[in-house]
């Protein structure tokens, strides 16, 4: 409910002061973005708890498990960093934000699709 109630504020705020002072607004809009964002570590540390345990209960290798969360957190902060391009009228550098993330994104995923297209082809039986 704080961060429902927090973003409806903002809007408001930043509606209003948009026509005066659009400069002030758009430092609103980052810093009540911010601001969300760590109202929810509290609980991004909790999932990433959950998630710990249960890659270690299922004997997931952990450079697996911590590649996968890399990848969950560039893929997180990319848009983050993307909307506020957006916010600031900068659609232009918000897709170069966009196309830099998946790259990032896509260089992390190799190991893993090496590692499953090495297992999907070690289940294969040898062709005689």
């Amino acid at each position: 409910m704080q961060i429902v109630g927090l973003g409806l504020i903002a809007t408001f705020l930043v509606v209003l002061l948009q026509e005066q002072k659009s400069n002030l607004a758009f430092l609103l809009t980052v810093f009540v973005g911010c601001t969300i964002f760590l109202l929810l570590v509290d609980q991004i540390s909790a999932i990433l708890a959950m998630l710990r345990k249960m890659a270690e209960g299922a004997h997931i290798q952990m450079v697996y498990f911590e590649t996968m969360l890399k990848i969950i957190g560039i893929a997180y902060i990319a848009e983050f960093a993307a909307q506020i391009s957006k916010d600031a009228g900068q659609g232009a550098i918000a897709a170069k934000i966009e196309l830099g993330g998946k790259i990032v994104i896509l260089a992390l995923a190799v190991p893993i699709l090496t590692a499953i297209i090495e297992a999907v082809i070690g289940l294969i039986p040898a062709a005689r």
